[in-house]
């Protein structure tokens, strides 16, 4: 039996806990979790093989233990407590940002001085910022969570995300549309779709649009300025408040359709990022866990058949995509683990 440590001590907790939902009833692996406090009430994930570490303990339990295999899901931070383990150990690295991983030190070194100055300022003095390119390179593996993007970029393809939840439908005559996420413009484009909406024609077809995260400031009033401005065949919610996770699930599960209007470029530490190529949208693993179909902007470049470009006439295309039927067997706990953990026996 293959023994194998997961780190995550940063982000990227839903990831750690589909990996442990996979890897659970596994007798082909034997699979010990890692988790920072943060990660660890996040989760609220018990047993035997889940611990409550932190970095200045965890080098020395590694070398104790004698691991086959490491798993590294984040490596955003506490850079030389990285460099460490990828050169004592067989380690496989989660890329979240596939420019990021790639920058070079001076790149690195001189994005400390445009945003953020205090906390960068701190990585590069106590959590050796310039050391991440040689973490990167120097682990055994490079694991990458969407598919095309691996394909691409010569990385190894990590099946994490599954379908946990039945699909429910809503009547008839409406269309029940779900916008993903906390409402910033920064990351999404709130506006172009908001102003797609005012220009629909009111039909018999009714429409109910969630934007599904927490609201505020300009995204804010610009949501409760437009309530009264669309045609009376379209209804909006919206929350001033952070989603808890079973209200989250429940608005999904009861989604038509998922609305993913994503910037097409976005960063991480001033290193310029691009969603589809360089960056998965964490809503694609929406998509999958609630087996449900997503509008995405023509940018985003992606191959699977769930993941539909946005057309022109937004409107017809909702009704059209209400009424597809897309197939996710592929997506089940089952297969999904099954090919999970064949590629862990393989690193």
């Amino acid at each position: 039996m293959k023994r194998i440590a997961y780190i995550e001590l940063d982000t990227h907790a839903e990831l750690a806990a589909n990996f442990y939902e996979l890897t659970k009833n596994s007798s082909e692996l034997s699979v010990d979790f890692y988790f920072s406090e943060k990660i660890f009430k996040l989760l609220n994930i018990h047993g035997k093989n889940v611990f409550l570490t932190d970095y200045s303990q965890l080098l020395e339990i590694l070398d104790k233990i004698k691991y086959d295999l490491i798993i590294i899901g984040t490596v955003h931070r506490h850079f030389i407590f990285y460099k460490a383990i990828v050169q004592k150990f067989n380690t496989a690295i989660l890329v979240h940002n596939l420019n990021f991983a790639k920058a070079s030190k001076w790149e690195l070194f001189k994005n400390i001085f445009k945003n953020d100055f205090k906390y960068r300022l701190k990585l590069f003095l106590k959590e050796g910022l310039l050391e991440a390119p040689k973490v990167y390179q120097k682990s055994k593996y490079l694991l990458g969570i969407d598919e095309l993007i691996s394909q691409k970029n010569n990385l190894e393809f990590l099946p994490v995300y599954f379908n946990q939840f039945d699909s429910e439908k809503s009547d008839k005559e409406t269309i029940r549309i779900v916008v993903p996420g906390t409402v910033s413009q920064s990351r999404r484009d709130y506006n172009t779709f908001l102003y797609k909406l005012k220009n629909f024609d009111n039909t018999e077809v009714h429409y109910e649009i969630i934007f599904l995260g927490k609201a505020s400031g300009k995204e804010l009033k610009k949501l409760k300025s437009t309530i009264d401005k669309l045609p009376q065949s379209i209804k909006i919610q919206f929350f001033e408040h952070k989603i808890h996770q079973q209200q989250f699930d429940e608005w999904m599960r009861k989604s038509d359709v998922l609305y993913c209007p994503i910037q097409n470029e976005t960063e991480f530490l001033s290193v310029k990022e691009i969603y589809g190529k360089t960056k998965i949208s964490g809503n694609i693993g929406d998509a999958i866990r609630y087996a449900k179909p997503a509008i995405f902007p023509t940018s985003y470049e992606s191959d699977l058949e769930f993941i539909i470009p946005e057309k022109e006439d937004l409107q017809t295309q909702l009704s059209e995509v209400k009424n597809q039927r897309f197939g996710f067997k592929l997506y089940s706990r089952e297969i999904t683990s099954r090919k999970l953990i064949q590629l862990i026996k393989k690193l």
